[in-house]
């Protein structure tokens, strides 16, 4: 006899398109509340990553003009290319910032590999590319600092560097008060650079702008 001794398999059931449309809804819900934070969350790695490899660009140019006893530049360019310039209005018309670690002024020569004999004697070059390109970054003064052979800032002091994201606005910018998460680097004629955080307001904690 058919099927004798044997269990019969139950009858496989399909989902209904109701069922469907109330999967696809719960699913377009849950993005629709998660995909503006994963950006705010995007936006604040990027700034994080731009300020903390900057500070490092500072750090590095620093410790070189020791190591070297001679004059060390630290520059934020345009672009790492053959046409870079070293100013303001070229740098707030980039999306992002690049940065140059040099003995010599690397404008129009960002595109030379880093060299201790070739002009313009590139120590190290950061692109903006490299995960910050939507950063946006504004300076005090002309984006440029020289530490001599003593780690201590020669010429103009660029004293503060901000670092946000055009599209979206700072916690510590009124009246707004946007969510994004803004940071800053703080520069003093001694040569030390500091990491801070323009939304922390108590003056004795150490992430205080001061």
């Amino acid at each position: 006899m058919l099927n004798e001794g044997r269990a019969v398999p139950m009858r496989m059931q399909g989902i209904s398109l109701i069922e469907m449309m109330v999967t696809l809804a719960i699913i377009a819900f849950l993005l629709y509340l998660g995909v503006p934070a994963f950006t705010q969350f995007l936006q604040n790695t990027q700034i994080r990553n731009a300020a903390e490899t900057t500070l490092a660009g500072l750090n590095l140019a620093r410790a070189e003009a020791v190591r070297r006893n001679t004059s060390v530049r630290f520059q934020l360019v345009s672009n790492l290319t053959s046409g870079c310039t070293i100013s303001t209005a070229a740098l707030a018309n980039s999306n992002g910032h690049n940065w140059v670690v040099s003995l010599a002024d690397p404008e129009g020569a960002c595109d030379v590999a880093p060299s201790d004999t070739v002009a313009p004697q590139i120590v190290q070059k950061k692109s903006a590319s490299d995960g910050t390109a939507n950063v946006l970054v504004t300076t005090s003064a002309a984006p440029l600092v020289t530490f001599n052979g003593l780690g201590r800032v020669s010429g103009a002091v660029l004293s503060r560097i901000d670092f946000s994201n055009a599209s979206g606005v700072c916690e510590h910018i009124p009246p707004n008060d946007g969510a994004m998460r803004c940071l800053a680097i703080l520069m003093t004629s001694g040569g030390q650079a500091k990491l801070c955080d323009p939304a922390v307001g108590d003056n004795t904690d150490p992430r205080f702008c001061q």
